[in-house]
C-alpha cells in the first residue's frame, strides 16, 4: 500500500504523506514513492501548484522511521538513507512548480526540513517544530543544518539542533518560515496555491528560478537554467537543430 498519494484538485495537485501509525515518518519505500511523484508532476504541465499536506495525527512528520535506519551500516546510512533522502528532498524544493506546505500538527526533523523544501508554509496555531537529531545520537541529514539555516538563521536553528528546544507556530511566523497560521492549515494552504493558477505559470517559474538562484538553492542549475530557456527560444536554437538534421553548416542570425 503507498503511504504518498499524489491527488488532483483541478489545477492544485495534493501531495499527502499517509502514514499515520508511525505519525507520518519517512520509509524507504515512502522516499521513493515521493521521488517518482515529484517526476509526475513535473513533467505535467498541468499541474499548476502543490500542496504537500499528511494524514492527521499528532505530527505533520515526525521524520524518518528509525526502524527503516537504524538497523543500516554507517557506510549504508551515510551513502543511501541520508544521499538518496537529500535527493529526493532537492528535487521538491527545485520543483519549477509553486509548492504549499499545509503544518497541520508538529514537523520534527526530516519532516521539517521536508516542509522547509516548499515555497511557502501555513501552520496550525498549536504546532511546533524541532530538529531532535541529537536526543538519538545522529544530525540533521536531509538539509536542517542548511536550507533551513538560510530560511530562518543561524540562531532559530542552533536553538533546535544544539538544545532541543521547540519553536511555536507564533515564533515561526514572526521569522517568516511560515506565511500564515490557520485553524485549518489544509484549506488556508489550498487558497495560497489557487492564486497561483491564475498567473502565467511559465513566468512563475522562471521567478522561482531567480529567486533560487539569488538564494543560493543550487544557484549553478538555476543559472543555467535560465540561461537555456533564453537560448532555447530563439531562431538560432531552430536553426542549429535543422541544420544538424540536414547535415549542413548552420546559418545563425542572432534572431
Amino acid at each position: 500500500m503507498s503511504r504518498v498519494h499524489l491527488i488532483q484538485h483541478g489545477a492544485v495537485f495534493e501531495l499527502r504523506l499517509d502514514n499515520p501509525d508511525k505519525l507520518n515518518a519517512f520509509t524507504r519505500d515512502m522516499l521513493d514513492a515521493l521521488d517518482a511523484h515529484l517526476g509526475a508532476v513535473e513533467r505535467d504541465p498541468s499541474v499548476r501548484a502543490v500542496v504537500v499536506t499528511a494524514a492527521p495525527c499528532k505530527a505533520f512528520c515526525a521524520g524518518a522511521d528509525i526502524l527503516a535506519w537504524g538497523a543500516l551500516s554507517p557506510r549504508d546510512f551515510a551513502r543511501h538513507w541520508v544521499r538518496d533522502g537529500h535527493r529526493v528532498f532537492d528535487r521538491l524544493a527545485r520543483l519549477s512548480k509553486p509548492t504549499v506546505a499545509a503544518l497541520g500538527a508538529h514537523a520534527f526533523g526530516g519532516g521539517l526540513e521536508f516542509a522547509a523544501c516548499c515555497d511557502a508554509r501555513v501552520m496550525a496555531p498549536r504546532a511546533t517544530i524541532a530538529l531532535p537529531e541529537a536526543s538519538i545520537g545522529i544530525v540533521p541529514g536531509w538539509s536542517g543544518t542548511q536550507r533551513l539555516t538560510r530560511l530562518i538563521g543561524e540562531p532559530a536553528v542552533k536553538e533546535m539542533a544544539l538544545f532541543g528546544r521547540r519553536i511555536s507556530a507564533e515564533r515561526c511566523l514572526a521569522l517568516g518560515f511560515v506565511a500564515e497560521i490557520a485553524e485549518d492549515a489544509t484549506a488556508s494552504a489550498f487558497a495560497i496555491a489557487e492564486k497561483a493558477t491564475h498567473a502565467s505559470p511559465r513566468a512563475i517559474e522562471v521567478a522561482k528560478a531567480m529567486i533560487h538562484a539569488g538564494a543560493g538553492e543550487d544557484s549553478a542549475a538555476m543559472i543555467e537554467t535560465l540561461g537555456s530557456g533564453m537560448v532555447g527560444a530563439t531562431d538560432d536554437r531552430e536553426e542549429g537543430v535543422a541544420a544538424f538534421r540536414d547535415k549542413r553548416k548552420p546559418d545563425f542570425t542572432g534572431a
